[in-house]
């Protein structure tokens, strides 16, 4: 057993935040929350709290990176220094340039870059505070601040991830269990399209682990994109 590691994870059908397993922390949905940007979004996700500005469609610079028949997407993922315990470095490193890289994945499939030839579409997504699950938090930020600025898009695109603690399968994985957990599945999906645009896995599951895992993260974000959609309503109406 590792250092802080609890004895069990799941005790009486509840986890140690009291959650079900497959229960969603409390996440929270702001969008048009910063004047200066085309489009923006805040999420709070059980202990994350993340902010995404989108910006464009604008000219590329360098203009040789322009594509003269869509436009290119950027997704830039930053972590604050003050946004976990152990001060972080300033500046990317190799994991910010690793998600960087998936989250613009996840988002261009629904993103019509045909629309905005040689131009560019720029995402930052900034981490004001981390505890677990950041990956995921920040795409569903990303695709909100795109929404926000009025990109045009075929869906909004959730994100939520299934994991394995103590032999058991659980949604949305908090600290603690990231930690020590055996496993962790983050998913994201285009809604009604059956189609899945992250999927990346950490740890070992068995067959009909994986399978169930996989289940419950689609599920995962099926609940992350009503809460996504109420956000738009609450902002600009509509029924």
């Amino acid at each position: 057993m590792k250092i802080g590691e609890p004895e069990k994870f799941i005790i009486d059908g509840k986890r140690l935040d009291g959650r079900k397993p497959g229960e969603l922390r409390k996440v929270k949905i702001e969008v048009g929350v910063l004047k200066k940007a085309d489009g923006s979004a805040y999420v709070e996700w059980g202990g994350n709290k993340v902010l995404a500005a989108c910006y464009g469609p604008r000219e590329v610079h360098p203009k040789h990176l322009a594509r003269a028949d869509r436009a290119i997407l950027r997704c830039t993922y930053s972590m604050a220094p003050f946004s976990v315990t152990d001060r972080k470095r300033p500046g990317p490193d190799r994991r910010s340039i690793e998600i960087s890289k998936v989250t613009r994945q996840a988002l261009e499939p629904v993103v019509f870059t045909n629309l905005f030839p040689r131009t560019a579409i720029d995402v930052f997504i900034e981490i004001l505070q981390a505890q677990a699950g950041t990956r995921c938090t920040g795409i569903v930020a990303a695709s909100m601040a795109l929404a926000d600025a009025g990109i045009p898009m075929r869906n909004l695109v959730p994100a939520c991830a299934a994991g394995k603690v103590g032999g058991e399968i659980v949604l949305d994985l908090s600290d603690v269990e990231d930690n020590f957990g055996e496993a962790d599945l983050p998913v994201a999906i285009v809604p009604q399209k059956d189609e899945v645009t992250l999927i990346q896995m950490d740890g070992n599951f068995e067959k009909g682990e994986f399978e169930k895992a996989f289940k419950l993260a689609v599920e995962g974000c099926m609940k992350i994109y009503e809460i996504q959609k109420e956000a738009l309503k609450k902002r600009y109406g509509g029924a």
